[in-house]
This record gives structure tokens, C-alpha cells and sequence, in this order.
């Protein structure tokens, strides 16, 4: 993922390929999200009161931007920061300090989230899926050509452990401590994200 890396400062610093701030909105499709909930396994902690949002096609990719540009714009614009380009790790993991958001600008992936026993979902260019902190996340199989942006609301902390290279009380404890963010990544201080999250 070094040249997407190196296409990013570029990108950055000229401005080639990526939207202009009015841009966004065109790119943003109005979807209702998928709602998946998931309970403490006895080694994933999962998440016990925000569900995992997952958004379809919901970001126009028409070529006119690099996809990954068009996540990372969208992403920042509504405070979720630290961005990355990469794919989706192949083994179990979770995050006590954090929500994170998952775009998918190239290819496609078999996830399986909430854990060893959870449920597979078949991700594909254009989709969205937020994890609220907890969530076991797993890739299966992806295409050769994944590519993934990742964020995270401001001022999180972030980890990545194993089921078995963490404390479960203090995962838990650490879990609870992540607050509902300001703004869904997708749709900012309007997105159901908000309502969802709040609501429980």
C-alpha cells in the first residue's frame, strides 16, 4: 500500500483527483442502514449498546476522483479523522478505545464481524460500514484490488487486540468508556447514526 500512500500526499498537496468540499454531497447517496447487532461471545466483547451500521452503495465512484480520495474527503468533512489506505486485517480483532468507519473505494471482501461466530457480510466498492468500539472484525477473502479507507471520530484512542491479548474486563470497561461521536461519518449531524446511537 506504499504507492497509495504516496498517491495520497500528492493528492494532497496538489489537489489532483480529489472532490472539492461542494462536491460531496453529489457523491453521497441517501441509504438507510443495515442494522446488525452483537453480543459478548465470552471472547469478543462486541459492542452492548451501539449496533453496526452498514451503509450500501452508498458513495458515487464514477471515476472523475481517486475512490479513495472521495472516503477521505467525505470522512474529514464530518470529523472522522486519521484516515488510512489499506485493506481489511485477516485476523480477528477488535478496538477498546474507538468507533471506526470502513469505506470501500476498490474491490470487494468477505468480513466477518462480531466475532469467531458471527455473521459474514459481503462488502463491495462504495460501501460504508461503522463499527462501533468492541466489534470482532475478520477478513475472509477479498478481491486483489481491496482498497480501504478507515477513520475515526477526533480525540480516539486506538488499539487493535486479538481476543486473547487483552483483559476482557478492562476490554469491556474500556468499551463502555467510548462515547457516541458528534457526527455520522457519512451524513454528518443529520445521519442516523446519531439517532441509532443515541437512542440506546
Amino acid at each position: 500500500m506504499l504507492i497509495e500512500q504516496a498517491k495520497k500526499v500528492v493528492e494532497k498537496l496538489t489537489g489532483l483527483r480529489r472532490p472539492a468540499r461542494e462536491e460531496l454531497a453529489a457523491l453521497i447517496r441517501n441509504r438507510k442502514p443495515v442494522i446488525r447487532r452483537f453480543g459478548d461471545d465470552g471472547e469478543t466483547p462486541n459492542n452492548p449498546a451501539f449496533p453496526l451500521l452498514h451503509y450500501r452503495n452508498a458513495v458515487v465512484l464514477n471515476g472523475t476522483h481517486d475512490p479513495a480520495a472521495v472516503f477521505e474527503q467525505i470522512l474529514a468533512s464530518n470529523g472522522w479523522k486519521d484516515s488510512w489506505r489499506d485493506g481489511i486485517y485477516d485476523f480477528l480483532h477488535f478496538h477498546t478505545g474507538t468507533h471506526e468507519v470502513l469505506g470501500i473505494a476498490r474491490g470487494c471482501a468477505a468480513v466477518r464481524f462480531g466475532g469467531a461466530n458471527g455473521q459474514l457480510v459481503n462488502l463491495k466498492a462504495g460501501d460504508v460500514v461503522v463499527l462501533p468500539a468492541g466489534t470482532g472484525h475478520c477478513r475472509l477473502s477479498a478481491s486483489r484490488n481491496l482498497l480501504v479507507v478507515g477513520a475515526y471520530p477526533a480525540h480516539s484512542r486506538y488499539d487493535e487486540p486479538r481476543p486473547d491479548q487483552v483483559d476482557s474486563e478492562k476490554a469491556r470497561a474500556a468499551i463502555l468508556r467510548v462515547k457516541c461521536p458528534w457526527t455520522d461519518p457519512l451524513y454528518g449531524r443529520e445521519g442516523p447514526l446519531l439517532r441509532l446511537w443515541n437512542g440506546a
